[in-house]
């Protein structure tokens, strides 16, 4: 169905090819998952399928790709339109139409399907993907994990041969990406679509997959095959690979319920061991307060009655589903809502009453959208403002970018950067000042398990100078491993408030894969068991 044939791409300017010598074929009907490092390709060979590369991105493609027999240098995106559907990191960037009907419509009426079997379509999918009450709803006023369904389900209606999608679970809370997943499982099985997919998150899609892509990196071929044997030596892989390596397991477990099957002895080996956890904060006046907060954002309200205290070098994760006012919260505190009832003080200043220059040495905000906070035609221009703005010294930034985005030149526009190195610039960018206060809008969203791992790294340090963090995240992973305690909201309300161990292991969405695997014993993180096996302290 897809096959490169020595296939290369160099950017224009670049100091080397960004693809090198691709050859493999993927068959029909199958499920194959691109992993990799960020800035490896996976991108730009994801666009050679849908024939984005070269038309629309530029540069230079050399070799040959093919899908479903048509020579994507030879057809244009839309001459490919009907047989190829593809969904980008950044689904706002699919949007044509205002509303979700409209959208899911207007990829059929592009290719002139009749009325009657457009009708049919569209209702099938936002069955599919639970759109059904958001039919007549503004695609602006969505949270961003519904608009990726959205996007998703507007290539679903034109009934592609191929899907192509680039972090698709990315903005996902897990209930979501897994009635994605099934979806993408139920069009491989029972209509035989072709489904390419780069995705970070590999602990939510890899035991999905009938094949495996890798691209290691520079200057090294890609690798094609089973799924356990490509993960077996893969640098990038899920926790309960990393969990399956530190015990010996082989074949590797690729699912919790395979990895579950053989914990029976390293569940016995830790039971009178306990997971080390990351000190409390000491006790302080918080940095952060909401009381009784509720807000109204037009006829829905969004919060009610929340109340949340966060303290000098403590981290809160906010979890729940999509929707549920994990981000409203997060701008309320930075003062971009103002509250209809209750209150938010941030370091002894009501948000909303308070004029931006003054919060922005309170509170630092990273979007989910990083682009938001990217203005200039360079890395090294973004770097020089963020200096100047925060009055700290030159370099500043430049250096937390090479600790988060190790290799990337100074004259990079933020436009070539993917979406995981775009929001790690946006993340430098708002460190730089050092706020007391720092809030994470999806911080890991297009990260690989190294880039997380340097994010993590770097966070830590900062509680322990005593900044306070609040995440908010679909990132389960990432929650087990950093925060001191979770916040889950439900409706715009909060539903738990707990120790990070307390609350996550008994919960079956937001309990990472190592707590699914030794439940009922309370470990989260294979560092955890690592350390405990080897006797040692909490690296």
């Amino acid at each position: 169905m897809i096959r490169f044939e020595n296939v290369s791409v160099r950017y224009d300017g670049a100091r080397q090819p960004t693809l090198s010598g691709v050859d493999l074929t993927i068959p029909e009907g199958e499920l194959v998952l691109l992993v990799g490092p960020s800035g490896v390709g996976k991108s730009t060979l994801l666009g050679a399928v849908s024939g984005l590369v070269p038309h629309f991105t530029g540069g230079t493609l050399t070799g040959r790709v093919t899908v479903d027999g048509r020579d994507t240098r030879t057809h244009k995106p839309r001459e490919l339109a009907d047989v190829v559907g593809t969904v980008g990191q950044d689904p706002l960037s699919h949007f044509v139409t205002d509303t979700v009907e409209d959208e899911l419509a207007y990829g059929m009426e592009s290719l002139g399907v009749a009325p009657d079997v457009m009708r049919r379509r569209v209702e099938e999918t936002l069955d599919l993907l639970g759109l059904a009450e958001l039919r007549d709803r503004a695609i602006s006023t969505l949270s961003g994990g519904q608009q990726q369904r959205v996007a998703i389900g507007s290539v679903l209606t034109t009934h592609p041969r191929v899907l192509v999608l680039d972090e698709p679970t990315s903005a996902l809370d897990p209930a979501a990406a897994e009635e994605v997943l099934a979806v993408l499982q139920r069009l491989v099985h029972d209509l035989g679509t072709t489904v390419l997919m780069a995705e970070h998150r590999l602990e939510r899609v890899v035991q999905y997959a009938d094949q495996v892509l890798l691209l290691p990196g520079p200057g090294q071929a890609p690798v094609l095959g089973e799924p356990a044997e490509v993960m077996a030596a893969s640098p990038v892989h899920p926790p309960v690979v990393a969990l399956g390596r530190l015990a010996g397991w082989s074949p590797l477990p690729l699912s919790v319920r395979d990895a579950r099957r053989r914990a029976a002895g390293l569940r016995a080996e830790l039971a009178d061991r306990a997971p080390a956890v990351a000190a409390e904060p000491a006790a302080a006046p918080p940095v952060a307060e909401a009381e009784n907060l509720s807000l109204r954002r037009g006829r829905v309200e969004a919060l009610r009655n929340v109340s949340l205290a966060v303290r000098p070098g403590e981290t809160v994760a906010l979890m729940g589903r999509n929707g549920a006012g994990k981000s409203t919260l997060l701008n309320a505190l930075v003062g971009m809502h103002a509250p209809s009832g209750g209150r938010v003080t941030v370091g002894g200043r009501t948000p909303a009453k308070t004029s931006p220059r003054e919060m922005v040495r309170r509170v630092g905000l990273v979007p989910q959208e990083p682009r938001d906070l990217l203005y200039a035609d360079t890395v090294a221009a973004e770097c020089a403002a963020a200096d100047h703005d925060a009055g700290a010294g030159s370099g500043t930034c430049r250096a937390l970018v090479s600790a988060l985005l190790p290799g990337v030149p100074d004259d990079t526009h933020p436009r070539d950067l993917s979406e995981g190195q775009r929001l790690a610039l946006a993340l430098a960018l708002v460190l730089t000042g050092r706020p007391p206060l720092l809030l994470l809008d999806e911080p890991t969203r297009g990260l690989d398990y190294a880039a997380k791992a340097r994010l993590v790294t770097m966070l830590r340090r900062l509680t322990a100078e005593g900044h306070a963090l609040v995440l908010a995240t679909h990132d389960v992973e990432l929650a087990a491993e950093l925060a001191h305690r979770v916040v889950i909201l439900a409706d715009g309300e909060v539903v738990a408030d707990g120790p990070t161990a307390e609350v996550v292991v008994s919960s079956p969405s937001f309990a990472p894969q190592v707590a699914k695997i030794l439940a009922p014993q309370k470990w989260l993180t294979v560092p955890q068991v690592r350390d405990a096996l080897a006797g040692e302290a909490p690296s």
